[in-house]
């Protein structure tokens, strides 16, 4: 429910919403590992190296790489905008569409895609019962 809370006008401060998001659950005292999913949910980390925040957010957020960041990327990229329900390629061409050829968030998503794609396959197994 938290992780695109950046997107708030009210919150922008560098305009990455992920960043700003997770600075804003800081502030407002959140857990710290709640602030640093949402400031590097869905390859953030990706997207701030194109914003040239790369090594802000890792300063900032540690980044972990578990079960629950995929979870995260999961429910990012199978549910769309509207919340309708989306296979993790449709979601992909859909912000790619929205955003247009030239954007920098469909850079990103041209070079998060494997990871993307990797980390929706792993919750996908998890959910049928076959990895831990």
């Amino acid at each position: 429910m938290l992780h695109d809370v950046g997107y708030s006008p009210d919150l922008v401060d560098t305009g990455f919403h992920s960043l700003d998001g997770g600075r804003w659950l800081r502030r407002e005292r959140f857990n710290e590992r709640i602030a640093a999913l949402v400031a590097h949910h869905s390859c953030a980390w990706l997207e701030a190296e194109e914003r040239g925040l790369g090594e802000v957010l890792a300063a900032e957020f540690p980044r972990e790489e578990t079960a629950v960041t995929d979870g995260l990327c999961f429910s990012d990229m199978t549910t769309g905008p509207d919340g309708q329900d989306f296979e993790v390629l449709e979601r992909l061409a859909e912000i790619r569409s929205r955003y247009g050829p030239e954007h920098l968030v469909t850079r990103f998503i041209g070079r998060a895609e494997p990871e993307m794609v990797a980390a929706v396959q792993r919750t996908q197994r998890r959910l049928a019962g076959s990895v831990a």
